[in-house]
């Protein structure tokens, strides 16, 4: 956003003596308003919300396909595609820690692709959602992976990668000259928006589908429904607080970017490892669906599910090997969270049973 509109001094999201700047006081003030705006629209007008995230969805496919394209092209023709693998071929020899650098990408890589579990909470408002969510999910994400694969080698083709390393993936626009770099930027920037509203039109529900379940914390509260907006808005002003509060852990303790002395050992990565979490949470469903599931095939009730919980035990190795000790001081936390949903749990049974 900075770019566009031609702050030239505008930060990237690579690190300067230890510190990303990407958190500068820019970068984190429009953060800010982008996360209260994408609230406001989605508690106001959840139908507004879904077109927008309808037509940004659609516009991310088109940047992204002309760069694979386009890029691809170029990288084959001026010969950058194959000299960029060479880089990388060099590089992982040499590489004394070329395992570390993989199992770090994993994680990065599964926080980038998360998106994707947020549709299960509006389950019950698409139609016919036990036939067209799973095939959402399914082809949506074969999409997505086809298309970034393809970006990437496009970004490849476009950019050498030290150049990558010093600008950013911004650098391979300006191939393109001035206008078309100005354009496809604004594209990228409606993209991360729909990136956003997509995962805030999963969060105002967040709360609301477990307290219409008559579970967790003031379910009578959090299940109220809007007559007009026909939205959750005590479920969406809970999820706001949430994300204030872990935005103000982000800045102050998980982005490095302060010495709080002993405090700051105790500091772990809030973004990658409660998903990662998720789906070491699987396992057990996992499990659940191999014991009780007899009506379906050797294929989806044994083969599918055990090669899943191996992919997760990847996942899990990886981030023990990345985030070392960050593992335990995230699980504590989560731990005191998972006890204050028992405690609420057993609560809202005893209410119950009293009324």
């Amino acid at each position: 956003t900075l770019v566009a509109v031609g702050y030239t001094e505008a930060p990237i999201a690579f690190l300067t003596d230890g510190k990303s700047t990407l958190n500068s006081p820019e970068c984190i003030t429009l953060a800010l308003f982008y996360l209260i705006l994408a609230y406001f629209v989605n508690t106001i007008s959840p139908k507004l919300a879904g077109k927008f995230q309808i037509s940004a969805t659609i516009i991310k496919l088109i940047p992204i396909a002309f760069i694979a394209i386009v890029g691809t092209v170029i990288g084959l023709v001026n010969g950058s595609l194959a000299s960029n693998f060479e880089y990388f071929a060099l590089d992982s020899v040499q590489s004394d820690n070329a395992g570390g650098g993989l199992f770090s990408a994993i994680c990065t890589t599964i926080f980038a692709y998360e998106g994707w579990i947020v549709a299960t909470s509006i389950n019950s408002e698409i139609k016919n959602s036990k036939r067209n969510l799973p095939i959402a999910l399914c082809v949506g994400t074969l999409i997505i992976v086809a298309a970034y694969t393809l970006y990437n080698l496009g970004i490849l083709g476009l950019a050498g990668i030290e150049a990558i390393k010093a600008e950013g993936t911004a650098v391979a626009f300006k191939v393109f000259g001035g206008f078309f770099s100005s354009l496809i930027n604004i594209l990228v920037i409606i993209s991360c928006l729909g990136t956003l509203n997509g995962l805030m039109l999963g969060g105002c529900r967040g709360i609301y589908s477990i307290a219409a379940r008559g579970e967790g914390i003031a379910p009578d509260v959090f299940s109220q429904v809007d007559k007009k907006t026909n939205m959750p808005h005590n479920s969406a002003i809970f999820s706001l607080l949430m994300c204030g509060v872990w935005f103000v852990y982000f800045i102050f303790l998980g982005a490095g970017l302060f010495d709080w002395g002993k405090i700051t050992n105790y500091a772990f990565d809030s973004s990658e490892l409660p998903i990662i979490t998720l789906y070491a949470l699987y396992i057990p469903i996992l499990i659940t669906m191999m014991i009780k599931e007899r009506g379906l095939g050797i294929f989806k009730r044994f083969v599918l599910p055990i090669l899943s919980i191996a992919a997760i035990g990847v996942i899990v190795y990886a981030s023990i090997d990345k985030h070392g000790m960050g593992n335990v001081w995230y699980l504590i936390v989560f731990g005191v969270i998972m006890l204050v949903g028992f405690v609420a749990k057993k609560l809202n049974e005893v209410l119950k049973k009293k009324a």
